[in-house]
């Protein structure tokens, strides 16, 4: 019998949704990009407005995109994915919130300046 490492089952647990949802997601957004920005004025302290991290803790979401942010949302929501802040904040979110969450922080456009080295 072959034993997977705790890291492994989880990592396959957080993607396994992802690709479900990246394969079964058509190009149109299932989100309300409006409804989402009103909503994100909760999560402004930490991941701003604009997607760019305003505490060393929180990620950067602006770029990522929506079937992601849904899944990631949906695993802080059940508890398969911690964090002490989206533990407080996760369970407090309906599926259309975080529908229409993901589609305002997924279309937030960003653009790539002087790359290192150049």
């Amino acid at each position: 019998m072959i034993a997977f490492s705790r890291t492994a089952v989880l990592a396959v647990q957080l993607i396994a949704p992802v690709c479900v949802l990246a394969a079964t997601s058509g190009v149109s957004q299932a989100g309300d990009v409006k409804a989402g920005r009103a909503r994100a004025m909760m999560c402004q302290a930490c991941h701003g407005l604009d997607g760019l991290s305003k505490t060393p803790d929180a990620p950067n979401i602006v770029g990522q995109i929506e079937p992601y942010l849904v899944a990631q949302l949906q695993a802080f929501k059940s508890g398969l994915r911690k964090n002490d802040a989206m533990s407080v904040v996760a369970p407090t979110l309906s599926d259309k919130d975080i529908e229409d969450l993901a589609a305002y922080y997924a279309a937030i456009e960003i653009s790539v300046g002087k790359l290192p080295g150049q």
